[in-house]
């Protein structure tokens, strides 16, 4: 009896390590709008029709953002991070969207819009798998207002794939990762891009309370010896060609 019990103790550890083992996959939708009353349609139906609906699916944490006004900005933009446990849950969430009247009714404006009357220009998706070196997302906690919070999105172009896979290296193995955890970057994600129009790419996500704080970290980072150590490495010269970075801050109904 010692010993079946023993073996089921065993069984529940594996199993128990397996589930934290998994990594996550995420979608980030970026709506592109023209107008003020795009970005209330689509603001509404995020709030009261898309984001409930997700929770009732089992997804949380989901996180809605809009760009740090830029007064060479011409269009409107709102970006949505979803995560999911596994590439099924992703695949079956437009089923479970269709057949929830909840969300139907509460989202009607917005999936009823007719042509002449559009709610956003376009939809911009792009699907990730987390890396290795962070199977999981986190959801930072600040004190500061969120209309203070600097999320910053950063996006890495490579040459090649095999140039790609040596930058995601650098962040895995080479101690990028590890640096940004030591200095408080407060990461949400790191991903692998696996659908996107930049490809090949990695995309993450870091946070902050405020702007000041948000400089404040990646002037100490371009400063630490670790990061001068790291950027000279041989191993990892030309690893990337394009950088494009955005600052973000979460909407009063976001998940962050």
């Amino acid at each position: 009896m010692k010993t079946l019990f023993n073996l089921f103790a065993l069984l529940f550890i594996i199993s128990a390590s397996f589930g934290q083992g998994q990594r996550e996959y995420y979608q980030l939708k970026h709506y592109i709008l023209k107008t003020e009353q795009q970005e209330k349609v689509v603001d509404e139906y995020l709030e009261k029709a898309y984001l409930p609906a997700l929770h009732k699916a089992g997804i949380n944490d989901i996180g809605v953002f809009k760009p740090i006004k830029n007064e060479s900005d011409t269009l409107k933009s709102i970006y949505v991070l979803i995560p999911y446990s596994s590439l099924d849950q992703f695949v079956g969430l437009e089923a479970k969207l269709d057949n929830d009247k909840k969300y139907q009714k509460a989202g009607s404006d917005y999936i009823n819009a007719t042509h002449d009357n559009l709610p956003y220009l376009r939809i911009k998706s792009t699907l990730m798998k987390a890396f290795e070196g962070m199977l999981k997302h986190q959801v930072p906690t600040f004190e500061s207002a969120k209309k203070d919070r600097v999320y910053e999105l950063r996006s890495y172009e490579s040459g090649t794939e095999k140039l790609f896979h040596n930058k995601v290296h650098m962040f895995n193995i080479g101690g990028e990762i590890d640096l940004f955890d030591k200095l408080g970057f407060n990461a949400v994600f790191y991903s692998e891009v696996i659908s996107g129009a930049n490809m090949p790419n990695l995309i993450y996500m870091t946070s902050f309370s405020d702007m000041a704080s948000r400089d404040s970290h990646w002037k100490t980072f371009g400063e630490s010896p670790e990061w001068g150590e790291m950027k000279v490495k041989p191993i990892y010269q030309n690893n990337m060609n394009k950088l494009d970075k955005f600052l973000l801050y979460p909407t009063d109904y976001s998940d962050y």
